[in-house]
């Protein structure tokens, strides 16, 4: 009877630890302010100052109240989601979350919560922290990163989940005389059509940021050793119809010179930390 009892309250013990570690995560929320009051008092305050153009600010920032997160949307996410994310994780390896990251992870969540690829990306990254197979790889600084890519980046990043390098090219106007160039376009690629960006034409500023974030790497003068990776690029209507216009011209023309994007080694933890779905690490 006695060890009955006791399995009885072992297993309850061992079962209820993700729910206390999740509710304790879910406390911090608390601790986020809410800023939805504050703006619209601020916004009238303008539109009294202002005039006409306060009240087209005050119009413009209304819809800000929708989207930031409160208490009970972030609570419902880390109880179901993160939940959902570790439960293919043995219990025993649930553990208490580093504050440093759970912490500014689920205060970040009031600001990009409504953006499902940003959203995702947090709660891979909680996921990770609670477990404890996985929670080295769940850096703190990995909040920043987050707080700091668009929507479009995060679609880039789950292109190199299964691929360490993509082809990118500078198409360069060339002075025959001298041999001196411009670059018309740095860092051209199709990365961003094939991550299905929804501004695929800023593609290279998206690789700016993420290499400025330490993400991604585009090494000077080194291309990769399988050529034909560069026919897609080098074909597309862009640079094609750049030759074409250039042609004819005696003192110009339009070349290519090959590189790639890699990921870094703190891009590839960040990458399995936040962009891969923990469900498939389990």
């Amino acid at each position: 009877m006695n060890e009955e009892m006791n399995e009885k309250q072992n297993g309850q013990s061992t079962g209820g630890i993700l729910k206390q570690t999740i509710d304790s995560a879910t406390a911090l929320a608390t601790a986020v302010p809410i800023y939805e009051d504050a703006v619209q008092p601020l916004a009238k305050e303008a539109g009294k100052a202002l005039g006409t153009i306060g009240k087209a600010v005050n119009v413009a920032l209304a819809p800000i109240s929708l989207v930031v997160w409160g208490y009970s949307q972030i609570s419902d996410f880390l109880e179901n989601t993160i939940t959902g994310k570790l439960e293919r994780v043995p219990e025993e390896r649930i553990i208490t979350p580093s504050p440093h990251v759970a912490g500014p992870a689920i205060e970040a969540l009031k600001f990009t919560g409504h953006d499902e690829t940003l959203r995702n990306m947090f709660a891979n990254l909680i996921a990770n922290s609670l477990d404890s197979k996985t929670a080295i790889e769940a850096h703190p600084s990995f909040v920043d990163i987050i707080r700091n890519i668009s929507s479009d980046e995060g679609l880039i990043l789950q292109l190199f989940t299964s691929n360490n390098e993509f082809p990118v090219i500078d198409i360069k106007y060339v002075n025959k005389k001298n041999h001196g160039y411009d670059i018309l376009h740095r860092n051209f690629s199709l990365i961003g059509q094939l991550a299905s960006c929804k501004h695929p034409n800023l593609t290279a500023n998206y690789l700016d940021n993420l290499c400025r974030l330490g993400i991604f790497d585009i090494p000077s003068d080194r291309h990769l050793s399988d050529t034909k990776v560069y026919e897609e690029i080098t074909n597309d209507t862009l640079v094609l119809s750049l030759k074409k216009q250039f042609e004819n011209n005696e003192n110009h023309r339009i070349d290519v010179s090959k590189k790639y994007v890699e990921v870094t080694g703190m891009g590839r933890q960040f990458i399995n930390a936040c962009v891969v779905d923990k469900c498939s690490r389990n």
